[in-house]
């Protein structure tokens, strides 16, 4: 399976009409049909036509509005919801290719878009379409508990097979540095390019942002234990791992997350994370 492609095929909005900007030669077709597929795929859902749109649809595709609620592939075609960023009309697109997935995210103001398309034998079909407008202005971080049981050290989710189970290593061990503030034992677990849209936040965060913010917990010594976690998916793809998870703490609102997990140089690190508040 190819590894994972640095440079992303970008889609701009000029005058109403979507151009993609290619990269040099050798970047891989399938960033190209995902971005065609992800198209078709827009436009069926702004005519609001089921038939096309189901065509494009994994049979576990779920669907996320910006209030948290999931709807699974009967129910969005039941009647097609109506998206948060409208007909996309000029939005910001980027896709990012990683072996078998896909991962196309979508802006437009304070409303963030990810959609994970997955290769099959018939082609390209969307597993996950995901909504969170972030906040007009983040709340200041609210001093967690200090330790860290579920997920650092268990969870409600048994590993099916090698890959999981790497996964679950390395996602634990992220947690944990989360939980002591440290940013140094983070990082290994993380891409380069990672990215974190969350709904309480009023901007996207990298990499550097989330260790700045662990450097500065650390500083504080306020407690940062993560939410626990309450269910998860997960799909394989070979090297590429598309997972979905509901996280709650306490009578808190509950946290619908999906990620994307990469194995880059034999280590599983997360690529990106999507959370949303459930209203």
């Amino acid at each position: 399976m190819r590894r994972f492609i640095l440079h992303a095929l970008v889609v701009v909005v000029i005058c109403g009409v979507r151009a993609t900007l290619a990269q040099p030669a050798a970047a891989d077709d399938n960033q190209q049909a995902v971005l065609q597929a992800d198209q078709t795929l827009v436009q069926a859902i702004a005519k609001a036509d089921k038939k096309a749109a189901g065509a494009l649809l994994d049979k576990d595709f779920t669907w996320t509005d910006s209030a948290g609620k999931t709807l699974d592939k009967a129910e969005v075609l039941q009647g097609l919801p109506t998206p948060a960023s409208g007909d996309e009309n000029g939005a910001e697109v980027k896709e990012r290719t990683y072996g078998d997935v896909g991962v196309v995210t979508s802006v437009r103001g304070r409303v963030h878009v990810v959609r994970v398309w997955t290769k099959q034998a018939a082609g390209w079909r969307a597993l996950i379409y995901h909504e969170a407008t972030l906040a007009e202005k983040a709340e200041p971080p609210k001093p967690g508990p200090a330790d860290c049981e579920n997920p650092c050290k268990t969870l409600p989710y048994a590993p099916k097979n090698a890959a999981e189970q790497g996964i679950v290593t390395s996602w634990q061990a992220l947690e944990t540095a989360v939980t002591h503030h440290d940013s140094g034992g983070w990082a290994p677990h993380v891409a380069d390019e990672f990215v974190l849209i969350n709904s309480n936040n009023d901007h996207v965060y990298t990499k550097a942002d989330r260790m700045a913010i662990l450097d500065k917990q650390k500083q504080s010594g306020s407690g940062s234990a993560p939410v626990p976690l309450v269910s998860a998916r997960m799909f394989d793809f070979g090297d590429t791992v598309v997972m979905t998870a509901q996280h709650q703490r306490g009578t808190a609102k509950p946290i619908h997350v999906s990620r994307v997990w990469i194995k880059r140089d034999g280590q599983w690190v997360m690529a990106f994370s999507e959370q949303t508040v459930v209203q």
